[in-house]
């Protein structure tokens, strides 16, 4: 029996771990052909250890010539591009505005809205071409932060909104070519998210918090606490042709959050 992505030719960015590695993991299980950016040597190397067939490139994902060379690969070994994920994105580790000095504010919002905003944009800047060419579709990654305050500080709940802003208005702008959708998922076990290098935050990953599947468990109405193999579906689905009349749209995989009162 063939999956629900036989023969889907797809790039995802920031496939090295988390969410991005859940992704690449379930779309070969369900039969598509996957290349992957990611900036950490390391963990590019496992990914290409653990998944053979999956061309890894080495890239950082907020340069646009690194999105354009990813994109290159994926064509090139493929023959085309059917699909696009973006997983890449940093923390803020709940810092709000009035814990920011204010002589570092600027230089980490820009940070910020740099890896989650833009690196998202310039992917798919370097993949229309060949997104337009195969009627493709695009899977950006939100947050349940993008919806709902409390999930993070002001820099990441922000730049979640403006991802958030991005499906909606790229969904706009590219149909009927390309179909543009996001997941929004929960608090997440095994990521390693990390933080802002200009608020000295590099060093610390959101997977290694004291009590998180404990805190994770709590804050759902159905007390999941979700790992990346959690999310992976949605994603799954966004990219099949089950889901060729959506575009504009988020999936929630956050635990039932948004009914909690």
């Amino acid at each position: 029996m063939n999956g629900l992505l036989e023969g889907k030719r797809t790039l995802v960015i920031g496939a090295g771990s988390g969410i991005g590695r859940a992704v690449v993991d379930a779309f070969v299980a369900d039969g598509a052909a996957v290349a992957a950016l990611e900036l950490d040597e390391g963990k590019g190397a496992g990914l290409a250890a653990a998944q053979p067939d999956c061309e890894v490139l080495q890239g950082d994902a907020t340069v646009l010539a690194d999105n354009e060379r990813a994109v290159a690969l994926a064509v090139d070994r493929f023959g085309g591009l059917d699909v696009l994920v973006n997983c890449v994105g940093i923390f803020d580790f709940y810092r709000g505005l009035g814990e920011i000095p204010a002589e570092d504010l600027l230089e980490s919002f820009d940070e910020m809205y740099r890896v989650n905003v833009a690196s998202q944009m310039l992917g798919v800047k370097a993949a229309l071409e060949p997104l337009r060419a195969s009627g493709g579709n695009v899977i950006l990654t939100v947050s349940t932060s993008g919806f709902y305050p409390g999930r993070g500080g002001a820099l990441y709940v922000s730049s979640k909104f403006a991802v958030r802003g991005l499906v909606i208005t790229l969904a706009h702008e590219l149909a009927p070519d390309i179909r543009v959708n996001g997941v929004a998922p929960g608090g997440t076990m095994g990521t390693d998210l990390r933080g802002p290098t200009s608020l000295d935050l590099a060093d610390q990953s959101l997977g290694d918090r004291p009590g998180r599947a404990e805190e994770l468990a709590a804050r759902t109405p159905l007390g999941l606490a979700m790992t990346g193999d959690d999310h992976a579906g949605s994603y799954v689905f966004l990219a099949s042709d089950r889901s060729r009349g959506i575009t504009g749209t988020f999936l929630h995989s956050d635990g039932g959050i948004g009914i909690k009162g």
